[in-house]
């Protein structure tokens, strides 16, 4: 399972996902902030632009689409 926020919804029944990645370097202790988009399968379409959302990984759907859309963790403003 993963959180990000949806970046676009445009395709029918797919949202696009960013993931926000910070870690610690292991020598030099500094942050290193990094992002992944993930492909998100949305039966219902009911993520929109913006939302903070929980996905699941799942079978593979489509040739990019390899997560499930579990909930709508908050609504954008």
């Amino acid at each position: 399972m993963r959180q990000g926020i949806v970046v676009s919804d445009k395709p029918d029944k797919t949202v696009v996902v960013r993931v926000d990645i910070a870690r610690r370097h292991r020598r030099y202790h500094k942050i290193l902030r990094s992002s992944i988009t993930l492909h998100v399968h949305d039966e219902s379409n009911n993520a929109h632009e913006g939302d903070t959302v929980r996905v699941q990984e799942c079978r593979p759907m489509s040739r990019t689409k390899r997560w499930r859309l579990i909930e709508v963790l908050e609504r954008a403003k």
